[in-house]
């Protein structure tokens, strides 16, 4: 399954360049990074040498999914613009499928389980 702004929190999040949209914390609005690790309530995020872990609960991040050949193919298969989930924004700047990248804004209480199981199953644990 390809990385879509639609199944961005169906995948692994390690390696994605992400970015501080909205946070209760004032002080975290802006951080950006490449996801270096992440845990049940947490992103770690890295820029340069400096590694900042924030709370999933209470942010807002925007992560930038690079456009992949798999990706252009289902966007042109389409031929009409994904319609995304409600809590799910995404700004391509894009004409016809894939150029640069995606920017999918995601509230970060989506991204609350456990990575291994977020990513086998359909969204968010139900069990919570």
């Amino acid at each position: 399954m390809a990385l879509t702004p639609e199944t961005l929190v169906r995948h692994e999040l390690n390696g994605l360049h992400a970015r501080v949209v909205e946070s209760t914390n004032p002080d975290a609005v802006g951080i950006s990074g490449r996801v270096v690790s992440e845990t049940m309530r947490t992103l770690s995020l890295s820029a340069g040498s400096r590694v900042r872990r924030l709370p999933k609960s209470g942010t807002t991040f925007e992560f930038t999914i690079p456009c992949t050949d798999e990706a252009a193919d289902a966007a042109k298969v389409s031929g009409t613009a994904p319609k995304l989930p409600p809590e799910t924004a995404s700004r391509t700047g894009q004409s016809d499928g894939c150029e640069d990248a995606a920017y999918v804004t995601v509230d970060g209480t989506r991204l609350l389980s456990r990575p291994a199981l977020r990513t086998e199953k359909a969204g968010v644990s139900t069990w919570r």
